[in-house]
């Protein structure tokens, strides 16, 4: 036993290390594999090196203490030890849900898209001294605001009790739409909303910059570049800076990357202070987190459950004052009951049971949380910087979808390749699954920037798939016994699927007759063949030509070289939808 010291030292025990030691460790076993160090780096869409290993020499500037500026680790000195604000997407005036919620864990309400005549019966049952109310109704923003500055006005509540959001906001309004922002409509609500000091007139919205496939500088870039383009519009109409900041609520997408959205949240408010730093004084940033809309899947919609459970985590863990967990259905049409009392269910575990908010800003400290909230605050801010060069907004809105457009073809090509992976869509495919279906959703506005989901390229092929009158089947030609074949052959049947395309396999086979017997039993134009290096050596050039006498009419391998003469190779790494539609195109399918 060791003898108590005055120094608490607790890797006392343990040799001292270094990082060339972890560098030497690393080194070998990659030289082993025939790896090298970079294929540990992972490159962020903002060009952001994240690295396997962080120590203290990796130390970033001060992110300060929380409530004080730049607020990175939190808006308010006590955080969010009472817990955020769980806040409930409603895009049908449906009194019951409305209740629900509020009944079993919500404790605001965001109205999307609802007319705005709705609102009085709607909200009849509601405290709205206890629920705040956001409303988002695009470009009726006008009418909306004034309905529920109305209904606030005439309900029993006092003006300092009243919160939420008016939801003014012309420039995501034009992101959304192409529309010229109506700031006119911003100074018509301006003198009602100001009878009611906690509440919100405008929200900065970064979710159409998400939504078209931007990175997370891009979108905290260019929603700093609307707020300040909202803050010249409320000072120039008479409000002081302070007043004009007290007004504006900015919202985010929160992703399945925890890391990066613990870090986005963080570097938004450490952003936003610098502005009002420039402006007058330092002032927090109030967040609305959502879930990412574009990484939710019509397709094994179950997994979604998981995506927001962690895009959740992220969001509460990065201090978001809201979050707004979408159903797993979200992307396919209204969702029911069951769906939103997961949504909101999710919140409530994580809060309650998981007790997430009873620490603050539990990852700040960290070598890693600390850079990469500093490398993603300098490359939002030379975004920032770059789009007021251009005029700012909306003069640059060219500038912003050109960028925007860029950094969704890098995105593409990740997610054709599968660099993206999207489980349950481009990895682990449930071929079978039955589809989930609901009610239609209203349509949402276009003309503006576009609105992407990662998975709808692959949906689309098993959209297509489904509906053929023969589904497309591909047989899978494996060679030698199951241990020989099974990793390949798992490979390229989990390709195929990814496109809805049936996979046959020939099982264990000794011969070339063997697998040419089970191909012609199998009713496929397309063979793929599936094997060790070994049997590649001595079965796969007979075999191929073997299947095509057979009447294959495309024959491919799974790996990436081989002496057979086969149409094409598929392998980890190749651009898998590129294999699918041509696959398609081959046979014929519509798509």
């Amino acid at each position: 036993m060791m003898e108590p010291s005055g120094e608490l030292a607790l890797a006392a025990e343990f040799p001292a290390t270094d990082r060339d030691q972890w560098l030497g460790l690393v080194r070998g076993v990659l030289d082993r594999s025939g790896a090298d160090f970079g294929s540990l780096i992972t490159t962020t869409y903002d060009g952001i090196d994240v690295r396997p290993l962080y120590t203290a020499d990796d130390r970033a500037p001060s992110a300060g203490f929380p409530g004080l500026a730049p607020f990175t680790r939190a808006g308010q000195p006590q955080g969010a030890v009472d817990g955020w604000d769980v806040r409930q997407q409603h895009r049908v005036a449906d009194r019951e849900a409305v209740m629900a919620d509020l009944e079993n864990g919500v404790t605001s309400l965001w109205l999307k898209g609802l007319d705005p005549a709705s609102y009085d019966d709607l909200l009849a049952d509601v405290y709205l001294d206890l629920a705040p109310v956001v409303v988002d109704a695009g470009a009726d923003f006008l009418a909306a605001g004034r309905a529920v500055l109305r209904l606030w006005d005439q309900r029993p509540v006092l003006p300092s009790e009243v919160r939420g959001n008016v939801g003014a906001d012309p420039l995501g309004v034009q992101a959304r739409t192409g529309q010229p922002a109506d700031f006119g409509a911003l100074a018509d609500l301006l003198p009602k909303a100001r009878a009611f000091p906690d509440l919100r007139l405008v929200v900065v919205d970064g979710l159409p910059f998400h939504e078209a496939g931007g990175s997370d500088a891009e979108e905290l870039g260019a929603s700093l570049a609307a707020g300040v383009a909202y803050l010249r519009q409320l000072t120039g109409a008479g409000l002081s800076a302070a007043e004009a900041v007290r007004l504006l609520e900015f919202r985010y997408a929160a992703t399945a990357d925890q890391f990066l959205t613990i870090a986005k949240f963080r570097a938004a408010r450490r952003l936003w202070a610098r502005v009002t730093e420039v402006v007058g004084e330092p002032a927090p940033q109030l967040q609305h987190a959502v879930t990412s809309p574009a990484m939710m899947t019509r397709r094994d919609p179950w997994v979604n459950m998981l995506r927001t459970t962690v895009a959740c985590f992220g969001a509460g863990l990065g201090g978001a004052d809201a979050v707004t967990v979408l159903p797993f259905d979200a992307a396919i049409g209204l969702s029911d009951d069951f769906s939103r009392r997961i949504a909101r269910n999710t919140q409530s575990l994580l809060l309650e049971e998981s007790r997430l908010a009873g620490v603050i800003d539990p990852a700040g400290g960290s070598w890693y949380v600390e850079n990469l909230t500093d490398e993603l605050a300098r490359a939002a801010w030379s975004w920032f910087r770059e789009i007021e060069a251009a005029g700012g907004l909306p003069a640059a809105f060219g500038l912003v979808a050109d960028r925007i457009a860029t950094t969704w073809e890098k995105r593409r090509a990740n997610l054709a390749d599968r660099t993206d992976a999207i489980t349950g869509v481009s990895e682990f495919p449930d071929v079978d699954e039955r589809p989930v279906v609901r009610p239609p959703a209203p349509e949402e506005p276009g003309g503006g920037l576009p609105r992407v989901r990662y998975a709808q390229a692959y949906e689309a092929l098993r959209d297509a798939a489904d509906a053929s009158p023969e589904r497309p089947r591909v047989f899978l030609a494996t060679l030698g016994p199951v241990a020989a074949h099974t990793a390949r052959a798992s490979f390229a049947a989990n390709l195929f699927r990814a496109g809805g395309i049936e996979t046959t396999d020939a099982g264990p086979t000794g011969t070339v007759d063997e697998v040419v017997e089970r191909f012609r039993a199998s009713g496929a134009r397309i063979a793929c063949l599936c094997g060790s290096d070994k049997s590649y050596a001595e079965l796969a050039a007979p075999v191929a030509r073997a299947l095509r006498e057979a009447g294959a009419e495309r024959v491919l391998l799974a790996g990436r070289d081989s002496t057979a003469e086969v149409d094409e190779h598929v392998f980890a790494g190749c651009r898998a939808l590129d294999v699918l539609e041509r696959a398609f195109d081959f046979l014929g399918v519509p798509r």
